[in-house]
């Protein structure tokens, strides 16, 4: 079975941390809205282009999609 993107966002977690990605998993544990069972992309892209301020760029999002589809996969 396919884990969620926000599990594995999760794995990110770092509240030391200063990098984006890190950055990321630290503020969407934070956000009661996030869509934690969701996969897909265009959906996950969706919710955060008009809800995630925190996130600076959607590019951070993309980058971390992809490895999560390359882990994921494993």
């Amino acid at each position: 079975m396919r884990r969620s993107f926000y599990a594995y966002l999760m794995t990110l977690r770092n509240v030391e941390s200063v990098e984006p990605e890190a950055e990321f998993a630290n503020n969407a544990f934070h956000d009661t809205s996030f869509p934690k069972q969701e996969e897909d992309y265009q959906k996950l892209s969706e919710y955060l282009e008009l809800n995630a301020g925190y996130l600076p760029s959607m590019t951070i999002f993309d980058e971390v999609y992809q490895k999560y589809q390359e882990i994921d996969k494993k």
